[in-house]
């Protein structure tokens, strides 16, 4: 499991945790999915855009993780600038170079998980391509289904785990010594 999705799954981990009652409560902790699909797209002087959106209805949180972005067959050798539209802190639209690519110095760059929040444009800003663009579209769902008899089984289950503790005791203290 790669870094950045560990990191992810345990904010989202301690997030559930935080809307189901708190950390260290008793409640049972909302359950979290994550599924990843495939992402690719290509770039050329047919196509020099493409846009990543999901439905705005959906309450699920979504991350396009780049990988990697690579000069196919076809490339001229000249720069091929990529550049990325999106929005940025404030919600402003912010375009960023993020490569540029020339098939006899660099005809690929490794982005090594470049996470981004949908809606994305992505440009071919100079060059002619064709450029393949690929990673990981990650939707992560958090569900508020727990039933009534599943919280009341846990709970159950917890305070049976506490009686089976067996509590601290002090440390017994020996005599002086030789």
């Amino acid at each position: 499991m790669a870094a950045g999705t560990a990191a992810a799954l345990a904010f989202l981990s301690q997030e559930s945790r935080t809307r189901a009652g708190g950390v260290g409560g008793l409640r049972v902790p909302a359950p979290v999915t994550m599924d990843s699909f495939f992402f690719g797209c290509e770039l050329s002087g047919h196509t020099r855009s493409f846009t990543f959106k999901v439905e705005e209805e959906d309450d699920a949180e979504h991350v396009l993780a780049l990988t990697m972005l690579c000069l196919t067959e076809g490339a001229k050798d000249e720069c091929n600038v990529v550049e990325v539209v999106a929005r940025n802190h404030d919600h402003q639209e912010i375009a960023v170079p993020v490569a540029n690519l020339k098939l006899s110095c660099q005809p690929m760059l490794s982005l090594d998980d470049f996470q981004l929040q949908p809606p994305v444009t992505f440009r071919l800003k100079s060059g002619s391509g064709p450029v393949r663009i690929t990673g990981r579209h990650q939707i992560v769902t958090m569900s508020n289904d727990v039933s009534e008899e599943e919280s009341e089984e846990e709970e159950e289950d917890s305070d049976e785990e506490e009686a089976e503790l067996c509590p601290i005791l002090p440390a017994k203290k020996q005599g002086g010594r030789p």
